[in-house]
């Protein structure tokens, strides 16, 4: 008979023996590299493109702090954990970046159409190519800008790899990112990746919410991002579906998921994507207010009447849903962020929900116009009757890595904001003395 007092669980069950950590893309029985080359090691595992194990689908969880991030960004970062963490969040101020395998290769995500940017952008790879020896990665439509097409840059341009969006798959051959520009280019990094690798960002542009580096003194910073010596802030992502009802003459896409139910017309197609912002749906060009029916975890919670409603991240809380109402929520609070634009009704203002939950938009039965969505202010398409929008948290962070730590690294971005809204106010303010 079975002794009420005793566990059901043996040693084998549950061992108490301390192991040491190693992350999935490294050897056990190698440390982490620091600087130094290590030889005999296994080869690093995209996440983009996971193994047997890993392909199923994960069930989406219900906990406070949501689904648990993948913790390998690209071929062959990680991050070097904290043995003294207790619980599976670590203290924002020791997430630090480490590598399995020295860094060889970087992609260099440069401002369309900005002559500012051209001399940035050739000290940066004659110093990644000629003295790093790395494989530099840029966009195609970046090479054949005529703007950089001088005698002195001709050699360096022969040794870069070119890719084009929607169609290059290097998942497997960036190891980290380096943006040049403004908020919008880490956006665009993010936008290429499912395992974003990790991504250092120069504040070259406007604004500088994500971007924290001077590019003043790049040779060192980056020289430190190589020999794995920085803090890095991982910002989380949502996964949205947009589902969408097969009608007729309308093109389906090639990467879109078409599902029939058994049948041989095709019933709607499912597209995919990882929004590090937010996710913006709203009444577009119609004079109607929209109609949208708001799910959370299958129970519907309110209907949206006004302009539309903004879906954002943490990181988002400083971008469009701040100028909405919505409070600014340090990146590493695990929440999701819901902001009516302009309701209608009183009773609905800014609500935080837990990471993990699973939120459903659809317009109302009653609805006077279809919806718009866009997806960091891209892939723009019409929401109609019949449509959904299905949003939770994304397995895959953004690895963004910080100047100092975490959090003063936001606090000085806000700072830095604050400031350039004033000096932008008194710029306005002086020339509208000296037209008066």
């Amino acid at each position: 008979m079975e002794n009420p007092g005793e566990s059901k669980w043996t040693k084998s069950d549950a061992s108490s023996e301390p192991f040491p950590y190693c992350c999935s893309a490294c050897d056990s029985s190698e440390e982490p590299f620091r600087g130094k080359v290590f030889r005999n090691r296994t080869k690093a595992r995209s996440m983009s493109t996971p193994s047997a194990p890993c392909s199923a689908k994960f069930r989406r969880t219900q906990s406070l702090h949501g689904p648990s991030p993948v913790t390998t960004f690209g071929p062959k970062a990680c991050m070097l954990k904290n043995p003294k963490a207790v619980m599976h969040i670590q203290d924002p101020a020791s997430q630090r970046l480490t590598w399995n395998k020295p860094p060889k290769s970087v992609l260099i995500i440069k401002k369309i159409r900005d002559a500012s940017l051209l001399q940035p952008f050739k000290e940066l790879c004659i110093f990644l190519t000629q003295q790093k020896n790395m494989i530099v990665y840029v966009e195609r439509k970046v090479i054949e800008d005529p703007a950089i097409a001088n005698e002195s840059f001709v050699s360096v341009k022969k040794n870069f790899c070119t890719f084009r969006e929607d169609y290059d798959d290097i998942s497997n051959c960036v190891d980290f990112i380096i943006c040049l520009g403004g908020d919008g280019t880490l956006l665009y990094a993010s936008s290429l990746f499912q395992s974003v690798p990790p991504v250092m960002a120069f504040h070259l542009g406007s604004l500088g919410f994500l971007t924290p580096f001077n590019f003043d003194t790049y040779q060192s910073q980056v020289n430190q991002v190589i020999e794995g010596n920085a803090a890095i802030i991982l910002r989380s992502r949502l996964e949205v579906k947009v589902v969408k009802e097969c009608r007729e003459k309308e093109p389906v896409e090639e990467t879109s998921l078409i599902i029939t139910n058994g049948d041989s017309e095709p019933k709607h197609k499912t597209m995919q994507y990882q929004v590090l912002n937010e996710v913006v749906v709203d009444r577009g060009p119609s004079s109607y207010l929209s109609n949208l029916d708001l799910f959370l975890d299958g129970h519907l919670i309110t209907t949206v009447q006004g302009d539309g409603v903004i879906v954002s991240t943490p990181t988002g809380s400083t971008a469009y849903a701040v100028a909405a109402g919505a409070s600014m929520i340090h990146p590493n609070v695990p929440a999701i962020m819901i902001t009516p634009i302009c309701p209608h009704s009183l009773s609905f203002r800014p609500i935080v929900v837990p990471a993990g939950v699973e939120l459903k938009i659809m317009l109302t039965r009653d609805a006077r116009n279809t919806a718009w969505v866009s997806l960091d202010g891209r892939k723009r398409q019409e929401i109609a009757y019949g449509d959904s929008i299905t949003i939770t948290s994304s397995r895959f962070p953004v690895p963004s890595i910080c100047f100092r730590d975490p959090v003063n690294d936001w606090f000085e971005s806000l700072a830095q904001c604050l400031h350039w809204n004033v000096r932008k106010r008194q710029s306005h303010l002086s020339s509208e003395e000296e037209e008066f």
